[in-house]
């Protein structure tokens, strides 16, 4: 019989707990779930849960949303994208256009899609137009954009493709020497496609307790759990604590036809700068797909001061790297805002920042105190 969250909290309460355990939350998603359940208020003192770097739009680098920008304002295009993309600004003087969403304003086609298949039937639909997928995500939407592209799409397509990987940010953090935490909750959905076994690293090499959570608090309290104990015990390995859809190996499936379309190759996240083998390209096989290589347009930028970084006075990369809690940013709530954006973790519904603000700002102690 499964334990209820509430059963899983006795049984965090009942643990000898160390002074403190920092405890990483990878995903986005397990962050609004940690928020919106009251969490980090519900367990003990000792445990921190902190932040970590999964959540897509916020690492989505400037430079692929301005050239993005750029083609749906001077291109005769359709271009379409995720709808938290739109609104991610982008390092330009003010009176300059400095997202997707001011750029459709502007006049530019642009068009908010929920999945692949959206972008397919809109070129579809308009054979005579060129349609641009601005593809950005993790390993989880970059599985189905393959299948997309195996699957065969019309030639009117393109994909302006910005996908990364997520173990290589925890692996850069992890050889830091500073990654300030020491216990690691991995992604539900990554692991789902990837398998449980994408984490093994984590014990293996830097033997840190790890345990895959879903969802729900139930889920994730049993992850909690496992680390506090796998720490109390100095005993760690690597937990599935979402078996009912993770597997040790992923999906198959999709794995290989990521592979199939996909090559791995060093890429930039914004704030953070460039990770080894972090990023999804197309390969030359389906390189007539590629916008970079269809388009003129892509070069490098010398014009704009703050080109692929984060704007002032933002500190996004520092929360995305759980160096700091959203509400120490400089401009958490002072200027920044779901309704007025200035740095990309206020964008998205699995952006930190976002989810704090949603939760009414700080909900704990500062991760630097």
């Amino acid at each position: 019989m499964s334990f209820t969250a509430k059963q899983w909290l006795t049984q965090i309460r009942g643990l000898d707990l160390p002074a403190k355990i920092r405890i990483m939350n990878v995903c986005g998603g397990h962050e609004r779930s940690i928020s919106m359940a009251g969490l980090r208020g519900a367990l003990p003192n000792e445990i921190e849960l902190i932040p970590g770097p999964g959540c897509p739009v916020c690492i989505c680098p400037e430079e692929d949303i301005y050239d993005a920008i750029q083609l749906a304002l001077h291109e005769d295009i359709t271009l379409v994208a995720f709808g938290d993309m739109l609104r991610v600004p982008v390092n330009v003087a003010k009176k300059e256009i400095r997202s997707l969403e001011q750029a459709k304003a502007a006049g530019a086609d642009i068009r908010p899609i929920a999945s692949p298949s959206d972008a397919v039937r809109l070129a579809t639909e308009q054979p005579d137009r060129r349609v641009v997928f601005f593809a950005a995500g993790f390993e989880t939407t970059m599985a189905p954009v393959a299948g997309m592209l195996a699957a065969g799409v019309p030639d009117n397509l393109l994909v302006l493709l910005s996908g990364r990987l997520t173990w290589p940010a925890v692996s850069m953090l992890l050889n830091s020497g500073t990654p300030g935490f020491g216990a690691l909750i991995a992604p539900g959905h990554v692991s789902t496609i990837m398998g449980a076994e994408e984490w093994q690293f984590v014990v293996d090499k830097h033997h840190i307790p790890t345990a895959v959570a879903g969802f729900t608090p139930q889920s994730l309290l049993a992850a909690f759990y496992s680390v506090c104990r796998q720490s109390i015990e100095k005993n760690p390995f690597l937990d599935n604590c979402y078996a009912e859809v993770v597997t040790t190996h992923g999906n198959m499936g999709a794995k290989n036809v990521l592979y199939k379309v996909m090559d791995i190759a060093d890429a930039n996240w914004r704030g953070i700068g460039t990770i080894p083998d972090s990023g999804f390209f197309l390969n030359d096989n389906y390189a007539a797909y590629d916008a970079r290589k269809y388009f003129s347009l892509f070069q490098e930028d010398t014009q704009r001061k703050r080109a692929g970084e984060m704007p002032p006075g933002c500190d996004c990369a520092q929360v995305v790297l759980g160096k700091i809690y959203p509400n120490e940013c400089r401009i958490f709530g002072k200027g920044c805002s779901p309704q007025k954006p200035i740095g990309p973790c206020m964008v998205s519904d699995e952006g930190a920042c976002r989810i704090w603000w949603s939760e009414g700002g700080a909900q704990r102690e500062n991760v630097s105190a």
